[in-house]
């Protein structure tokens, strides 16, 4: 029997991507916070999904938050339309 999946609040993904948007926001000093923010993010982002999704996303969304420019990519956003589409194909075939 497989796993009951769980989706977090769309709010709290958006929230979350507002916050890596918002060191963008700040030239120069915006980068430097990414130092400390992309390890946190891909923590939070590894409890807040679990799982394969969990694990891959938080990798990839550490990556997203390190590099320079690319804090704009709604990672815990796109992950929220993934699981919610993995929920509803598990409903689908019960």
């Amino acid at each position: 029997m497989k796993k009951e999946l769980t989706n977090p609040s769309i709010v709290f993904c958006i929230i979350m991507d507002a916050i890596g948007y918002a060191s963008f926001a700040i030239p120069g000093l915006g980068e430097f916070s990414d130092i400390i923010w992309a390890p946190v993010s891909a923590f939070i982002f590894l409890k807040t999904f679990g799982g394969r999704l969990g694990r891959m996303g938080s990798v990839f969304n550490f990556i997203e938050e390190a590099l320079p420019f690319t804090d704009f990519i709604p990672s815990f956003t796109i992950a929220w339309f993934i699981r919610k589409r993995e929920i509803e194909k598990r409903l689908a075939s019960k």
